[in-house]
């Protein structure tokens, strides 16, 4: 036997004899090792799943569509009517979700003002395009809780039937309309850290739920997930649907003061959706794939240049966020930031993320 071999024979040994050492020596030896074993084991666990959702999805068919809210659109200074009519025209846009604000909706008490919403109804009709309608206090963009100053001041036990009143008005408006496809009810419920909501009752959750279903039995009612944790939710109401927010480049003004990009890959998200499938029998949707730029420092997208902007987002980045979105296995995905992409074009004068939505929603269409 050569050198070399003897050699090679005896680093084998010792890597045969490594896990029987290592388990032998300290006890906190023993508790990493057991540690990384369920850890390993954990992940194999969620990614065979998320395969398996990925997989039972395959045949699916993709439906892409974005969120539209016309109080964004003046935010950042473009016409809303304009910049819907160019989503639904020009991108091709056939799945939307728009929002029922209730502060915007009911200024004075039982004094309601639909003309907006109404518009946005008709032109998705006129264009065979379908509707998810966002219910309830905690709808999408900030403050994330819109309620109506008259409201503000009153006591649980007196806005809260008001509110009662509101959505059953919206949904009894809206239930036979040939676009409406589904509601989205109560926008992220539990996700205390964002926005100024104060209200957490998960009964009013459940009571809310039980009023859209008995008013409307015909359309999917969807509940986001609070966040990204891990598990799935395992309490009342369940869903006809789940939906799920996906953000990758956010701007960290707690403790880096930096932009972060969030580790998950996309499978992670399929594990998510494939939890849900295996315990609920419910699909799962992204309701919000990050699809505008994060703004640092507290500032709002028009106080941020061009170039400030593309670091969350620019024209590559957009592409690869439609691909990660598509890899999570979801063949529901609403993007978000559709109001910026027309404010982008039109004031900052840089079509790029407009024109590559736009092949994207032909694609898809």
């Amino acid at each position: 036997m050569t050198r070399q071999t003897k050699k090679f024979f005896l680093i084998a040994d010792k890597i045969k004899r490594f896990p029987v050492a290592y388990w032998r020596k300290n006890w906190w030896h023993k508790i990493v090792t057991i540690f990384a074993g369920l850890t390993v084991l954990t992940l194999l666990g969620m990614y065979g799943i998320a395969r398996w959702y990925i997989w039972s999805e395959r045949n699916v068919p993709m439906t892409m569509g974005v969120t539209f809210i016309p109080s964004y659109a003046s935010y950042l200074g473009v016409d809303p009517q304009q910049t819907y009519a160019a989503i639904l025209d020009d991108l091709q846009v056939r799945h939307i979700r728009l929002t029922s604000y209730w502060d915007a909706t009911e200024p004075k008490p039982g004094r309601y003002d639909f003309r907006q919403l109404d518009w946005e109804f008709r032109m998705a009709e006129q264009r065979g395009a379908k509707i998810s309608l966002a219910l309830g206090l905690r709808q999408p963009r900030w403050p994330e809780c819109h309620m109506p100053s008259w409201a503000a001041n009153e006591p649980v036990e007196t806005w809260q039937p008001q509110l009662a009143t509101f959505i059953g008005t919206v949904v009894n408006r809206y239930k036979n309309s040939p676009s409406l496809d589904s509601y989205q009810l109560e926008n992220e419920y539990f996700l205390s850290v964002f926005g100024t909501c104060t209200n957490y009752s998960r009964q009013r959750l459940i009571d809310e739920f039980n009023l859209v279903k008995r008013l409307d039995p015909n359309h999917t009612v969807i509940i986001a997930r609070s966040n990204n944790a891990l598990g799935t939710p395992l309490n009342q109401p369940i869903p006809d649907e789940f939906g799920v927010s996906v953000y990758k480049r956010v701007w960290d003004a707690t403790i880096t003061h930096r932009y972060i990009e969030y580790p998950f890959p996309a499978w992670f998200y399929a594990f998510l959706a494939g939890t849900e499938k295996i315990i609920w029998g419910k699909d799962t949707v992204i309701h919000e794939l990050q699809a505008e730029p994060w703004a640092p420092k507290g500032k709002g997208v028009p106080q941020t240049s061009l170039a400030e902007q593309n670091k969350s987002l620019d024209a590559t980045r957009f592409k690869h966020r439609i691909a990660y979105g598509k890899g999570t296995g979801m063949k529901t995905i609403d993007l978000w930031g559709a109001e910026y992409w027309y404010y982008r074009k039109v004031i900052l004068h840089q079509p790029d993320i407009w024109n590559i939505a736009r092949q994207e929603f032909t694609v898809n269409k």
